[in-house]
């Protein structure tokens, strides 16, 4: 059975984002009157829609919204911004603190190792990610003072 990453679909109103093809770019663009020509490299049209393009809707942001939620991105490759990476840090320890090396007591040991992601679990690595971003501010703020 295959897999549907929602988070990556764009809905299909939506923006194309440049690592669209250079087709579905282009006709976005002309669909929305903006002039570009035929010839244009798709790093151009890129270019062009960067400059142009609302911010793009995922099927992922639909389907939260239907429920009653709304997704926050965090920056890509700051790991220490995701929560998740902290909640699979949590689950991670745990397996390994009970680790035989069988397939049989892993699976045992995800049942308790998720348990141990509760509610309690994320406020505390939310607040702590919250200091992280403070911590950044707080650089960033001094940096440009410079």
């Amino acid at each position: 059975m295959s897999e549907v990453l929602y988070h990556n679909i764009l809905t299909e109103c939506s923006a194309p984002t440049p690592t669209c093809s250079k087709e579905r770019i282009h006709d976005w663009l002309n669909k929305n009157k903006i002039p570009c020509a035929k010839d244009c490299l798709k790093v151009e049209l890129a270019e062009i829609l960067r400059k142009v393009a609302p911010e793009p809707t995922y099927k992922i942001d639909i389907i939260a919204k239907g429920e009653g939620h709304k997704i926050l991105r965090t920056p890509p490759y700051h790991p220490e911004l995701q929560p998740i990476e902290k909640c699979w840090a949590v689950v991670k320890n745990e397996v390994s603190r009970h680790c035989d090396f069988t397939l049989e007591n892993l699976r045992i040991q995800l049942d308790t190792a998720f348990e141990k992601v509760t509610a309690q679990t994320c406020k505390k690595i939310i607040e702590k990610i919250r200091n992280i971003e403070d911590k950044f501010w707080k650089e960033d703020a001094e940096f440009d003072k410079e």
